[in-house]
């Protein structure tokens, strides 16, 4: 080894007649300017070097590349472009080996298939995952992967953006060999000196055949891949210019595939889906940006409580064993007990079934997991989560239990979807130790996570609620205390939007078609009857007393309640779901019911066109979404858009409520609401904060930089 040695983002160190260029830009390696300059720098100084035979980049810290820099996002793009970056490695007069450990994402896994060979560690992940950001990979990848991997492996890899692991990536061809070493550099270093000696030159990835002599069918993989794309990725605009790119890299000579590739990726940067799926991305980033954690750090958090063992208990029992922390459930007697382990246990059992962990795993999750019918089974816990009935009174009972028996500084968290966290944390001595959780069903499964602080609620404890969903890995937004919090509060509005839209002459079908048109995975009707329409009556039944007289109240969905139709639960909602049926069909008795109900109210019904339906829904989710930041519940317009990206199915490819409103124009959604308010002055009341921004050309972005 020498001591000469260079410094920057991308350093050198010649070990014998091999360069080492070692990528140091913390934390992740990500490809800035810097890095970008100083490995060409790097590759092109090795060129006339007669001293080094070959050249191995290693990642320093725990990745190789893990993609492009987030902080130069929206930024005039700086020389060197990756582009050129990736096609001077491979261009290499001198063998070019990438040793990969960690991440090996986006830009860095292109890096890695434009050197010469490739090494990786077990920890290795390699991936492509642009189209979550609207992209496609930019710098080669979509030619040089199916080069290595074959179009259909390539494809596939692309269009889920999930990444491989070490052993999986080489069996698919896209690494060269596994190292049995832990240290990148070793492995690497040891890999270099068996191909120097074996002579082994530079063998660039453009010139691979073997995974694409059989061109038809690779066309046939990719031809396969573009029905897929038009039957799953409705109103996606990257996902179908990926396809395109793998197939110029069957159908077209190298460096043409690469010109193919680059006027795609520019096609996508010029989108307004790149535009809202990056605000998504960066959106989720910020939700832990809270006056909070300035302040506290979260408590100890070791063991977890929860009460209730019904389907929200069993699933949120699920997530934080699945997050490796023992939990004991209480419930009121044995049965009660029996029936919540065997919820658990049934998540467990289905995934052993689908593969996703084995009899083992299983075992060991459900070890940390016990049960008791006594509330002072909770005494040892950090943590304790009510997930009782949506009862306002059921909850204070149980809180004034929890009070007894928790000890000194746990933390106590209600799972209410509505109620008032303050009205819950009186029932104890310490309403500075109370907070919301707000779990979405299925529990295990979704990702949001309200965190609803109340007017007493300590900072420490909204850190240790921001802990538990790091743990859980889920995504938290910090919430105030109203009727729904964020996202059933607005929920409650537009779905009252589209209430009235149905007694007015819309059929509850075209109303979800419209709404599944605009990117939505389902409409109000549908998810209605799946979350079952019990739960919506309660909540009416419980808010009637203070219903505003002044607002109109539409009585359909109550008819379909009166009748005992729940949804799928019961067989029929506002779609029949014969034998069990998961997938609804319109109900001629449903359009029945609807029918008298507008004779009864005195409505004659009139037409509404997709454009119709989504102007009012979106214009009521966007409205109310102002109040909700104008009275502070939500700290900032992005944390509104991923709550509804998280939790209720809102397309990520148009980032949200606030972003979509943005990109249509406030003074647009304005007129809109005020043509509306001509037909219902009491029901569509402009938000003064939207009437605030509008009139002064600002948006709902400019409070994203304000928070």
């Amino acid at each position: 080894m020498t001591d000469s040695a260079s410094t920057g983002a991308a350093r050198t160190r010649r070990y014998e007649d091999i360069l080492v260029v070692t990528l140091d830009h913390p934390p992740v390696n990500a490809l800035s300017a810097a890095v970008r300059r100083d490995l060409s720098a790097a590759i092109q100084s090795a060129q006339t070097d007669n001293q080094v035979r070959a050249i191995l980049l290693v990642g320093a810290g725990r990745n190789f590349i893990a993609g492009a820099d987030i902080r130069e996002f929206g930024k005039p793009p700086q020389q060197p472009l990756l582009p050129d970056v990736c096609n001077q490695i491979e261009a290499s007069a001198k063998p070019v080996v990438a040793a990969l450990h960690g991440a090996a994402l986006g830009g860095g896994l292109e890096i890695a298939l434009a050197a010469h060979y490739r090494v990786a560690l077990a920890s290795a992940k390699l991936g492509l995952p642009e189209v979550n950001l609207g992209l496609l990979p930019g710098a080669g990848g979509t030619q040089r992967a199916p080069r290595l991997m074959g179009a259909a492996a390539a494809v596939d890899l692309m269009l889920s953006g999930k990444p491989l692991s070490a052993e999986a990536a080489l069996n698919a061809g896209l690494v060269d060999t596994l190292a049995t070493e832990d240290d990148p550099l070793d492995a690497g270093l040891a890999y270099t000196r068996q191909l120097l000696a074996l002579n082994a030159g530079a063998r660039r990835t453009r010139d691979a055949t073997a995974a694409l002599a059989d061109r038809q069918a690779a066309l046939a993989a990719v031809d396969a891949a573009a029905e897929r794309v038009a039957a799953t990725a409705r109103g996606l605009f990257s996902p179908a210019r990926i396809v395109e790119a793998v197939r110029a890299a069957i159908e077209q000579p190298f460096e043409e595939g690469l010109r193919t590739e680059r006027a795609l990726f520019l096609q996508c940067i010029d989108s307004p889906q790149r535009a809202a799926l990056v605000h998504a991305f960066f959106a989720e980033r910020d939700t832990a940006k809270i006056p909070e954690l300035k302040e506290a750090r979260a408590r100890r958090l070791e063991r977890v409580g929860i009460v209730g063992g019904g389907t929200m208990g069993a699933g949120i029992a699920v997530a934080v064993l699945d997050a490796g922390l023992p939990v004991v459930m209480v419930e009121q007697d044995d049965a009660a007990l029996g029936r919540g382990r065997a919820r658990v246990e049934q998540v467990y059992d289905l995934l052993v079934k689908k593969g996703r962990i084995d009899a083992g795993e299983r075992a060991a999750r459900l070890a940390r997991f016990s049960g008791a019918t006594r509330y002072d089974a909770l005494g040892d816990a950090d943590l304790i989560i009510e997930a009782v009935f949506e009862d306002m009174a059921v909850k204070q009972t149980v809180f004034a239990q929890l009070d007894r028996v928790a000890k000194p500084g746990a933390v106590l968290a209600t799972n209410t979807s509505y109620l008032d966290v303050d009205r819950i944390a009186a029932a104890t001595r310490g309403p500075a130790d109370v907070l919301g959780l707000h779990f979405f069903s299925p529990a295990n499964i979704m990702k949001l996570l309200e965190v609803v602080v109340g007017k007493d609620t300590a900072p420490d404890t909204v850190a240790t609620g921001f802990e538990l969903a790091k743990r859980l890995r889920k995504i938290p937004v910090r919430a105030g205390v109203c009727d729904g919090f964020i996202g059933n509060r607005i929920l409650a509005v537009h779905r009252q939007a589209a209430d009235m839209m149905m007694e007015d002459g819309a059929s509850p079908y075209d109303i979800d078609a419209a709404v599944r048109a605009f990117g939505y995975p389902m409409g109000p009707y549908q998810m209605a009857d799946l979350a079952g329409g019990d739960i919506g009556w309660a909540t009416r039944k419980r808010r009637a007393a203070t219903r505003d007289p002044a607002l109109r109240y539409v009585q359909i969905p109550d008819r379909l309640c009166e009748r005992g139709w729940f949804g799928q639960k019961t067989g029929r909602g506002f779609y029949l779901y014969p034998d069990g049926a998961r997938q609804g069909t319109p109900d001629p008795e449903v359009l029945a019911i609807i029918d008298e109900e507008r004779r009864r109210a005195g409505v004659t019904p009139r037409p509404y066109t997709q454009d119709d339906i989504l102007r009012r829904y979106l214009a009521a989710m966007i409205n109310e979404a102002a109040n909700v930041l104008h009275q502070g519940i939500a700290l900032r317009p992005s944390d509104v858009d991923v709550v509804f990206l998280s939790g209720y199915g809102f397309p990520r490819y148009r980032g949200g409520p606030t972003h979509y409103a943005d990109s249509v124009g406030l003074d647009s959604v304005l007129a809109d609401i005020r043509g509306f308010a001509e037909e219902d002055p009491a029901f569509w009341k402009p938000s003064p904060l939207l009437v605030q921004l509008a009139e002064s050309g600002r948006n709902f972005a400019s409070l994203n930089q304000a928070a």
